[in-house]
C-alpha cells in the first residue's frame, strides 16, 4: 500500500467504536473518525480543502476532504449536503483507500491468445476496440452493441452518450439487480418511479425488508431515530431482524416472497371495514371498484397461511395504518425486498402505492411524498452538440414492456449475448458477472462476445472476462459532471478533484470515453471538457463551477416541496391506476393480485435471502482492507440460521456448515439466532470474491449470486435474486 494511504493501523484505533455505532445506526461521526487518526496528526505541511462526493455507494454523501502534501488525511460530512448533513458511514470513510489500493488497475490492459493480460498502450487499445465497434457495426447494425453501467455523475452522462452516438439504444444501469421491479412497478401504479416517506413526522412508517441503520444515508438513520423519538410507530417487515430495530417498535418477521400478500390482506381491512379515505380515492384513483372486487379474498386469515403472520397481527396494522392516516405510509425500499427479488416484486410495489392511496396520505405531512426536484436545462447546442436518436429501441423493451426504458433489463442483454444476437459490451463500474445473477450463467453468455471492454479500478470479476480492460482514476482523483439532487430542499452537490492521479497512466471516465468516441469515428459529439459541460450546466440553474467547488453544496430553497400539494400523477389516465392496460398487455393481472414466488421450499428447504451489512456495498467494498478487517473481527461473513431449525440440524452458533442447491456448494460458518424467520437463510451480498487480484477480498465467505439461477421476473426483466432455495447441514455430519 501506498505510503500516502490510510492506514490500517489507523483507521481500526478506532474501528470498535465505530463499528459498534455502524451496527446500531449506519454512519460514523467526525469524532470517530479523529480519534481513529490521533496519531496521524502532521505537523507542518500544506494543507487544502476540497468537497467531494463519496462514491462507496449510489447515494454519493458530500464531504470535505483534507489533504496535506498531497496525502489525503481526513474527510468530514458536509453539513450541507442533504444525504450526509454532517456525517458519513463507515463505508464512506474505508472506501477512500481505493485510491492507494496495491490492488488497483494501473495500465490499460489486453487478453491474449493464452488469456493471460498484458498491458498494452491507451492508443493500441483504443485503435483495436475501434476496429471491433466497427466491424460489429458493419456485420450487425449498432443494436448488436450494449453498455452496462452503475450511474454515477459523469458516467451515466458519458456512456450513455458514447452508446448513442454508436447509433445503439442500449444502455443499461444495474437496476435489473437492484430495483428495477420496484420502480417500474411504481410507475404503473403511480406515474412516478419513486417517492419519500416523510418518516420524521410521521405517526407510523412501515419498512418492508429495508434497514436505514445498515448504512443507507446519515440523514435517513436521523430521521429515523427522530421520529422513535417523537413517538411514531415504526415496524420492520423483513424475514430478518435488521439493524433498524434499535429504532423501531416491531418486528414482523414475515416469510420471504410474500410481502405483497400482507399488503393485500391490510388493504382488504381498510376496504372491507371502510377506513380508508373514500373521497380521496374517488378524486385521485382509476380502476379502484375493479380492486376492491377481487380484495375479499385476500382475508388476514388467508394471509396468514401464507405470510406467517398471524391474522390479528395483519388487522391490526391495517387499523392502526387507518388511525395515523395521512401520517403514515409503507417507506418505498429499496432491494432487498422488492426491488429485484421475486417473480411478485413488481406487483408488490404496484400494491403498495395503491395502499399509501388508501391512506390518502400523498404529499401530506407524514406521509409519501413527491418532494421537489431541480435539473440541468438545455446547454448550447453549438459547443455541447445533441446526438443523434437512435434507431431502435433498448433491447428487451418489448419483451419486457413494464421494465423502465432509463434501466432497462441488462440481463436481458446477456441472454442476447449468449444467443448471439449482442456481439460488442461494455461495462463501465459494473460488476455484473459477480452480482447480478447466476455466475455461471453469466461468465458463459459473455464469452460468447466478440468484444467485451471494462472500465474500473480494480479487477473485478467482470474484468477477469474482458479483452480490454482500462484503468479509471479513482473518484477522489477526478472532477465530474453536477449531481442534481432531489428533496425537501432540492440542491446541487459537485464531486471535485481531490488528489492528483496516484497512477500517471490512469484516466478519468469522461476522458476515456470522449477518447474511444474519436478513435471510433464519434468524436464530434466530445469536444468539450468535463469542466466546460459542467460550468454551462450548472450556469443553467444560476450557479457557476467556481461557485460549487467552493460550496461543495448549493441548495434551491425557492423550490422547496410544500405539504398539501396535490400530486401530478403522470400516468395514462393521470389518476392513480388501481388498474393497469399495461400490466395486462404485459399479460399480467389488471389489478395487483396474488402471484407466488416462483420457488417454495420444500422439506428441509431454506429460502436463500440476502442483504447488506452497514460496512459494505455489495461486491465494490469488499476489496477494502479496513472494512474487511471489521468483517473478519466480527465473524461477517456467516449465513444466519433460525435457532429452532438449527437445533432440530445439530447446528451450533459457530459451527461450520455446508450451503449447497443444484447450483453451487460452499462453506461457511453459520449465526445461529432467533433473529431470522424459520424458513429462511439468510447470506450478506459482499463475499465470496472470485478474483484472486482483489488480494484482501479474495475467496472469503460464499457469494450469494452463485447460487441464484438465472430468471427474469415476468414484465419487469428483474433478477430474482431471491427465487432459490438452499440446503444446509453441518460439516462432518
Amino acid at each position: 500500500m501506498s505510503e500516502h494511504a490510510i492506514t490500517r493501523r489507523s483507521f481500526l484505533a478506532g474501528s470498535a467504536g465505530a463499528v459498534a455505532l455502524t451496527a446500531a445506526a449506519g454512519y460514523v461521526s467526525f469524532d470517530a473518525w479523529e480519534q481513529a487518526h490521533a496519531d496521524d496528526t502532521v505537523e507542518s505541511g500544506e494543507t487544502k480543502t476540497v468537497h467531494s462526493l463519496c462514491n462507496a455507494c449510489s447515494s454519493k454523501c458530500g464531504f470535505t476532504a483534507y489533504v496535506v502534501d498531497g496525502r489525503l488525511t481526513k474527510l468530514i460530512g458536509d453539513a450541507d449536503h442533504p444525504y450526509a448533513q454532517g456525517k458519513l458511514c463507515a463505508r464512506g470513510y474505508g472506501y477512500s483507500q481505493i485510491a492507494y489500493s496495491k490492488d488497483r488497475l494501473t495500465d490499460p490492459l489486453k487478453k491474449n491468445d493464452e488469456g493471460e493480460f498484458e498491458a498494452v498502450s491507451w492508443e493500441q487499445a483504443y485503435g483495436e476496440i475501434a476496429d471491433k465497434v466497427k466491424a460489429i457495426v458493419a456485420e450487425r447494425g449498432p443494436q448488436a452493441l450494449a453498455m452496462v453501467q452503475d450511474p454515477r455523475p459523469s458516467g451515466k452522462y458519458y456512456t450513455k452518450r458514447f452508446m448513442n452516438a454508436l447509433g445503439s439504444a442500449n444502455v443499461y444501469t444495474h437496476g435489473a439487480a437492484c430495483n428495477l421491479s420496484k420502480e417500474s412497478g411504481f410507475t404503473q401504479a403511480i406515474g412516478a418511479s419513486s417517492y419519500a416517506s416523510d418518516v420524521e413526522n410521521s405517526k407510523m412508517t412501515m419498512f418492508i425488508g429495508r434497514s436505514y441503520a445498515d448504512a443507507i444515508r446519515p440523514s435517513s438513520v436521523r430521521e429515523l431515530q427522530r421520529a422513535h423519538e417523537r413517538g411514531a410507530h415504526i415496524v420492520l417487515v423483513d424475514p430478518r431482524c435488521n439493524n433498524s430495530i434499535t429504532f423501531a417498535d416491531e418486528w414482523v418477521p414475515i416469510n420471504p416472497g410474500t410481502d405483497l400478500a400482507l399488503v393485500l390482506a391490510m388493504s382488504n381491512v381498510l376496504v372491507a371495514r371502510g377506513l380508508y379515505d373514500k373521497e380521496y380515492v374517488a378524486e385521485n384513483g382509476a380502476g379502484f371498484e375493479e380492486w376492491a372486487a377481487v380484495l375479499p379474498e385476500y382475508t388476514p386469515e388467508w394471509a396468514e397461511k401464507v405470510t406467517g403472520i398471524p391474522a390479528a397481527t395483519i388487522a391490526r396494522l391495517a387499523v392502526e395504518f387507518a388511525e395515523a392516516a395521512p401520517a403514515a405510509s409503507i417507506e418505498p425500499s429499496w432491494r432487498g425486498a422488492f426491488g429485484c427479488s421475486y417473480a411478485n416484486s413488481g406487483e408488490t410495489a404496484r400494491a403498495i402505492c395503491l395502499f399509501n392511496t388508501l391512506l390518502g396520505c400523498w404529499n401530506q405531512k407524514g406521509g409519501a411524498l413527491f418532494t421537489s426536484g431541480v435539473s440541468a436545462g438545455d446547454v448550447d447546442k453549438e459547443k455541447f452538440p445533441g446526438v443523434p436518436k437512435p434507431e431502435g429501441k433498448i433491447a428487451g423493451s418489448e419483451e419486457y414492456p413494464l421494465a423502465l426504458s432509463s434501466m432497462g433489463t441488462n440481463l436481458f442483454a446477456a441472454e442476447q449475448a449468449k444467443k448471439g444476437d449482442v456481439k460488442g459490451m461494455f461495462f463501465y463500474q459494473s460488476n455484473m458477472a459477480a452480482g447480478y445473477s447466476n455466475t455461471a450463467y453469466l461468465a458463459d453468455a459473455l464469452s460468447n462476445l466478440d468484444l467485451m471492454v471494462v472500465v474500473d479500478v480494480q479487477m473485478s470479476e467482470t474484468a477477469m472476462l474482458a479483452d480490454y480492460v482500462l484503468p479509471d482514476t479513482s473518484y477522489l482523483e477526478r472532477l465530474e459532471l453536477p449531481e442534481f439532487i432531489g428533496g425537501m430542499v432540492p440542491a446541487v452537490a459537485l464531486r471535485d478533484q481531490v488528489l492528483e492521479k496516484v497512477h500517471p497512466n490512469t484516466r478519468p471516465v469522461d476522458q476515456i470515453f470522449s477518447e474511444l468516441a474519436e478513435a471510433c469515428g464519434v468524436g464530434e459529439y466530445f469536444r468539450f471538457g468535463v469542466d466546460e459541460l459542467a460550468d454551462a450546466q450548472l450556469k443553467t440553474v444560476g450557479l457557476s463551477l467556481d461557485t460549487l467547488k467552493r460550496t461543495g453544496t448549493a441548495s434551491f430553497p425557492d423550490k422547496e416541496f410544500s405539504y398539501g400539494k396535490a400530486p401530478k400523477w403522470k400516468t395514462p389516465t393521470e389518476k392513480v391506476q388501481f388498474a393497469s392496460d399495461a400490466c395486462e398487455q404485459a399479460g399480467l393481472s389488471r389489478c395487483p393480485v396474488w402471484v407466488e414466488p416462483a420457488v417454495m421450499p420444500m422439506g428441509d428447504e431454506l429460502r436463500l435471502i440476502g442483504g447488506k451489512q452497514a460496512i459494505h456495498s455489495h461486491t465494490q467494498t469488499a476489496n477494502v482492507e479496513d472494512l474487511m478487517q471489521i468483517t473478519k473481527d466480527y465473524d461477517l461473513t456467516r449465513v444466519w440460521l433460525n435457532a429452532d431449525v438449527a437445533a432440530r440440524m445439530g447446528i451450533a452458533d459457530g459451527d461450520e456448515v455446508e450451503v449447497t442447491n443444484n447450483e453451487h456448494t460452499g462453506r461457511v460458518r453459520c449465526k445461529v439466532t432467533q433473529r431470522i424467520n424459520p424458513t429462511a437463510l439468510y447470506m450478506p451480498s459482499h463475499y465470496g470474491c472470485s478474483s484472486p487480484d482483489q488480494h484482501t477480498a479474495y475467496d472469503v465467505g460464499l457469494r450469494q449470486m452463485d447460487y441464484v439461477p438465472f430468471r427474469m421476473e415476468p414484465g419487469y426483466g428483474a433478477a430474482c435474486t431471491q427465487e432459490t432455495v438452499v440446503n444446509i447441514k453441518k460439516v462432518g455430519a
